[in-house]
Formats: C-alpha cells, sequence, structure tokens
C-alpha cells in the first residue's frame, strides 16, 4: 500500500481522508463532508458538517432546506484551511457555479480531487485552474475518444438559426436546473437573443439564486398561467424530462431541443425526442479530459466514475501509474450532462 493510499482511500461511502477525517463528495451521510458542487450526486442531503464554496451551500441549501447539513462552513475559491493534519484548499473546477476542486495536502504530498470539472469557458463560474499534484483523482464522464464537444457558440448559432428559420414555433429547450440552464442562458444573451426567455417552474428558483451572485439572466418569465397563444413563437427552458410530460402540451407546435453532451449520440437524441439536439456539456471531453491529466504532471491518477476504462488506458499509456476506483453512487446523469 502506497503512502498516498494510506491517507485517502475510497470508503463505501466515498473518498475518505484519514489525515483530517472527513469524507469528499460522500454518497451516504457522513459526520464531516468537503463538497466539490451542488449537482445531486455530490451534494447529498443528511451530513454533519459541511464544508463547500458559499455558492455551493447556497445551493444545498436551496435544494434541502435544514437537511443541507447540521452545520455550514463556507470556503471560498482559493483559501486555505488546516482540517485536523491536512491543509485543504478549494480551487476553481469550471463545471458550475461555485463548483471547486479539493485540493489536500498532508506529508509532503498534494492530491487534488476534480469533481465534475469542465476546461472551455463558461460565463456563469471561474475558470478551471490546473494545480499539479502528486496524485489527481478526475472524473471521466465523456472518458472515450468518440466525445469531442463542438464549440459552444456553434450550437447556439444553431439554436438561434432556427428561431429565426420557425418564428410560428414555441422552441422547448430541455437544460439541467443546475449550471446548463444558466450557462445556455447566458451563452444565448452573448450571442444577442434579448427577447423574454420563458421558464419552466423547475428552473426559476435557481436562476434567481445565480442573479443573487451577479450572474445576469436577462429577461424571464414563468410558463405559468401563459395560454399556448402567448407561447407561439418563444423560447422556453425546461428540465429535459418535462418535454415528454403532459406539461409540453401547451407549446405551440414546438421545436424541441435538448442541450447536453449526450447529444453527441445519435440514439440519446432520439430517446430524448430532441428534434435539434444541442452538444452543450458541463464536463471535460476526451481532448480536455487527456491534456488535463498532462498539465497536472501527476505521476498517479485515479478516475473515479463514467469512462473509467479507456481513461486508465490512456494514463497508462503516457507513463502515469492509473486506475479505476469504482465507486459507487455516482451514477450517470443524463441531464445534468
Amino acid at each position: 500500500m502506497s503512502r498516498r493510499r494510506s491517507w485517502l482511500e475510497p470508503r463505501p461511502a466515498g473518498l475518505y481522508c484519514h489525515a483530517g477525517d472527513f469524507y469528499i463528495d460522500p454518497v451516504r451521510p457522513v459526520d464531516r463532508a468537503v463538497v466539490t458542487h451542488g449537482h445531486a450526486d455530490h451534494a447529498r442531503p443528511g451530513n454533519g458538517a459541511v464544508l463547500a464554496t458559499p455558492e455551493t451551500l447556497a445551493i444545498a441549501e436551496a435544494r434541502y432546506g435544514e437537511r443541507a447539513g447540521r452545520s455550514l462552513q463556507p470556503l471560498r475559491l482559493g483559501e486555505t484551511l488546516t482540517i485536523g493534519d491536512a491543509t485543504l484548499r478549494l480551487a476553481p473546477a469550471g463545471h458550475v457555479l461555485g463548483s471547486a476542486q479539493a485540493v489536500i495536502e498532508h506529508g509532503g504530498e498534494r492530491i487534488v480531487v476534480s469533481g465534475d470539472y469542465k476546461r472551455r469557458r463558461d460565463p456563469t463560474c471561474e475558470a478551471f485552474e490546473v494545480v499539479p499534484c502528486d496524485v489527481f483523482v478526475t472524473e471521466a464522464t465523456f472518458g472515450l475518444p468518440v466525445f469531442r464537444h463542438p464549440p459552444d457558440a456553434d450550437e447556439i448559432a444553431k439554436l438561434l438559426a432556427s428561431i429565426q428559420r420557425f418564428p410560428e414555433r414555441t422552441h422547448l429547450l430541455g437544460v439541467y436546473a443546475l449550471g446548463k440552464c444558466q450557462r445556455v442562458i447566458r451563452l444565448i444573451r452573448e450571442a444577442g437573443f434579448d427577447q423574454t426567455i420563458h421558464l419552466h417552474g423547475a428552473l426559476q428558483n435557481l436562476c434567481k439564486l445565480y442573479e443573487r451572485f451577479g450572474i445576469d439572466m436577462g429577461p424571464t418569465a414563468p410558463v405559468a398561467g401563459l395560454p399556448r397563444s402567448a407561447l407561439r413563437g418563444k423560447l422556453v427552458l425546461c428540465p429535459p424530462s418535462a418535454i415528454a410530460d403532459r406539461w409540453s402540451r401547451r407549446m405551440a407546435d414546438p421545436v424541441t431541443a435538448v442541450a447536453s453532451g449526450w447529444m453527441r449520440v445519435r440514439a440519446r437524441a432520439r430517446q430524448r425526442g430532441a428534434e435539434l439536439p444541442l452538444i452543450i456539456s458541463d464536463h471535460a471531453d476526451w481532448d480536455e479530459l487527456t491534456r488535463t491529466i498532462e498539465e497536472v504532471e501527476a505521476p498517479e491518477i485515479w478516475v473515479t466514475h463514467g469512462r473509467e476504462d479507456a481513461l486508465v488506458h490512456y494514463a497508462r499509456s503516457i507513463g502515469r501509474d492509473a486506475r479505476a476506483l469504482h465507486l459507487v453512487g455516482r451514477e450517470e446523469d443524463e441531464e445534468a450532462a
């Protein structure tokens, strides 16, 4: 057993740091949790003491209320804290608002737990920071060479071109409530679309939370109470699952679109009923994953979830000591990708 393995190890509840006596993104309630971001497979309710960025804690409170944690401790990006025999710093992960990598140091060694991350620009969160380390614990949601995401601007241009081409139809765009929704809105605004964007009720609270942290959504309005005629020619955002729901029947001859990295896979686009699939992901694609492994210069790579085997094989091919952790509880969330 390596020295690094002796103070950070996978357990049934998640990655456990012996030196600081805490878990990172535990999959079941624990006494002390460090949470990298607000998505439900990383930020779960029922923990005791929870440490995360202020934004992630606000997201957890918005989603879980009192169950967000018995005590909540904010740690801003870039700040360092001593916990037991370990030091902890949160570095930007570029995934969603408040997302962070856990940078843990003990005994002269540094381990970076990435959480979920992406490398391209996102107007709603801080950009990913490359942190050189001894061990890099990486996700691999899109860890296959087939997954190479196109430029976001190109996908947004497809949406806006369709709105111009079919001005009499409602454009119904499926987006995950946390991160994807707000990022897509900002990208649309940056592309020059200044009309009111209508929101499914499930998206409104987190959009308001983003605005509290200074992310301007522009003019938005709820769909609730509007007749079909009022939505003709409008852009409506909803959770992807709502596209197949009775709720969507109020739309006027809708053009259905879904924004997700999985839209690269035609079968998934058909399954979601996406007439207009938009490949916009909040996760690193294959090129970004492999570039990150090279840039952090870690001799040891641990892969936590997703397409583990291919990324492990790549890391070994460039001389890294790599292995898959096979952590349970990191379900593939198609909507969040």
